[in-house]
């Protein structure tokens, strides 16, 4: 049903919504010794998760789920590079945002042809 009346943009919102909790996560442990980065590959884990929703058994459930490599290695060992996590975080709210107008937008239409406006 999700998948009909949305199409791909009700998965697309949760697995946003995923994402903004993972680099949310990268940013809180920035200082935390041998922490390692861990990023939402999105386009493989919207492929496994519309997979799912079709009934398709896929191999990994955790598709899209990717450790992040740091292009400055750290001493003690944390792979978080701060302002990588920031830009990732804002560039996947802007994409929430969007993704979240058009789903309003569908339900929008969806309430007025209900109310036969």
């Amino acid at each position: 049903m999700n998948e009909r009346l949305f199409g791909i943009h009700g998965a697309a919102l949760t697995l946003r919504s995923e994402r903004m909790g993972v680099i949310a996560s990268n940013i809180a442990n920035a200082a935390t010794p041998g922490y390692k980065a861990r990023d939402i590959d999105f386009n493989a884990a919207l492929d496994a998760r519309l997979a799912r929703e079709r009934g398709v058994t896929v191999a990994n459930p955790d598709a899209g789920m990717v450790w992040r490599n740091s292009t400055m290695p750290s001493l003690d060992g944390n792979t978080v590079e701060l302002n990588r996590e920031q830009v990732a975080f804002a560039e996947n709210a802007v994409a929430y945002s969007a993704t979240l107008s058009f789903v309003q937008g569908k339900v929008s239409t969806i309430t007025r042809a209900l109310k036969g406006e």
